[in-house]
């Protein structure tokens, strides 16, 4: 049998595939553009991290025997905000964990709510490559209907399994996790302006969270069963 393990890396994806022993049978890797449409932004298109996937994948397993490929596994660049609609349609490029538009609202998480809070709702303070203060920015500056809130590569996730999820080491980095519980910090959603329903389900690393959905099984060869 086999597994293939995807890094969501900021230059490029790199793939693996492992056997069940433990061996590295072959490794790959995808590069996708990054854009800085103004001085200190810096965003990518999901999209292009999904046609990535999609080409890597092939790729890899184009010499084993489809049918063993037993599993998938993530890992990536951490604090990106990837928003979709609720046709789950991306809705503008992710904004990176280098990205630092977001000092106003930091200083309004560390100054105004105050760290000695943060810290409590969290175990963190705000630094401008997290999560939180992007959806507050978002939140300013182009307040569009997001239904969904997700991280990189929780996105590859979600692209091929159907299942809203992350994982509590991602979650914790967000600025949103209740690390001492965890669970999503109702305070912090509150203060985002967010509902529960528009984050994901946490899960340990560890944890499987679904199967490969028949329409992305068709695309990548794969079975439904992966």
């Amino acid at each position: 049998m086999y597994y293939i393990g995807l890094d969501l890396g900021t230059s490029a994806l790199k793939l693996l595939l492992m056997s069940g022993q433990g061996e590295i049978c072959k490794i790959i890797s995808k590069e996708y553009p990054i854009s800085f449409p103004k001085p200190g932004w810096s965003e990518q298109n999901p999209v292009d991290w999904w046609n990535a996937a999609v080409d890597g994948i092939r790729e890899l397993v184009r010499d084993v025997d489809k049918d063993q490929i037993k599993g998938i596994s993530f890992g990536g660049q951490m604090h990106g905000l990837v928003v979709l609609d609720k046709d789950d349609n991306v809705i503008r490029p992710a904004i990176l964990w280098n990205d630092g538009r977001t000092s106003e609202e930091c200083k309004f998480l560390n100054e105004v709510v105050g760290t000695e809070k943060l810290s409590q709702y969290t175990a963190n303070i705000a630094f401008a490559g997290f999560t939180a203060p992007k959806i507050l920015w978002m939140q300013k500056h182009e307040p569009e209907n997001f239904s969904k809130i997700m991280l990189p590569k929780d996105y590859l996730a979600y692209r091929l399994s159907g299942v809203f999820c992350t994982d509590v080491s991602d979650a914790s980095g967000m600025l949103l996790f209740d690390v001492e519980h965890k669970r999503w910090s109702e305070e912090m959603l509150n203060i985002c302006g967010i509902k529960r329903e528009q984050m994901a389900d946490i899960y340990e690393s560890y944890e499987a969270v679904g199967t490969v959905t028949p329409e992305a099984a068709k695309e990548l060869g794969l079975s439904e069963a992966v």
